[in-house]
């Protein structure tokens, strides 16, 4: 998919500890009037809205992070109680320029793809550099520690840009923490990161543990 075809003025849908990468999917379930209208305007056209997370919240409004993930609805359902039930697909990361004007229940934003061309490049056979075995004990020990059941054996199979989207997204990681990994560009970065985030996670479980 060409960048040109990227609208730079999109609908923000902003959800909490709900960061979205591209090359991932996200199943969504949409009841606020704002977002029925803001579903209900992608589907006449090219199918295609950002999600960020919120930051803080003042008197007027949510402010949001500055880097997100626009995504394209691959499907959708509308139920009896005129919900709708969504498949959110990950294309590329953005950077918010500036809030536009409003004139729908939805906030719009005008954003910006030149930081994160990377994400189009499906090519995964570059050889990163790191100790995956490694990396994967971690991450099945932190989620052992909180009681969720994952299978290793199909994370094994993910390149590591996909690894680190995947765990990043299921986790319970701070916002701050989730928003720190998709705003990093390079993947051993990214790798780095996550496994600093993994080993504090870890290390705050034991810790909390050893005091109770």
């Amino acid at each position: 998919m060409k960048k040109k075809i990227f609208p730079e003025n999109i609908a923000i849908f902003p959800l909490s500890n709900a960061v979205f990468f591209p090359r991932t999917i996200l199943p969504l379930n949409i009841f606020e009037d704002r977002y029925i209208e803001l579903i209900n305007d992608c589907l006449k056209g090219e199918r295609m809205f950002g999600m960020v997370q919120p930051k803080n919240r003042t008197k007027n409004s949510t402010e949001v992070h500055n880097v997100g993930c626009l995504g394209k609805i691959i499907n959708f359902s509308e139920t009896s109680d005129k919900r709708f039930i969504i498949t959110l697909s990950g294309i590329i990361r953005f950077k918010i320029k500036k809030e536009l004007s409003k004139d729908k229940l939805y906030r719009k934003f005008n954003v910006d793809y030149s930081n994160f061309l990377d994400d189009l490049n499906n090519d995964v056979s570059e050889i990163i550099d790191f100790d995956k075995d490694n990396l994967l004990k971690k991450i099945n020990v932190f989620f052992n520690m909180i009681n969720y059941s994952i299978k290793n054996n199909e994370l094994a199979k993910l390149d590591p840009d996909q690894l680190i989207s995947t765990i990043t997204m299921i986790s319970p990681f701070s916002v701050e923490e989730k928003q720190k990994i998709i705003e990093t560009k390079e993947i051993k970065e990214k790798i780095k990161l996550l496994d600093n985030i993994i080993n504090f996670n870890i290390f705050e479980l034991q810790d909390s543990k050893t005091i109770q």
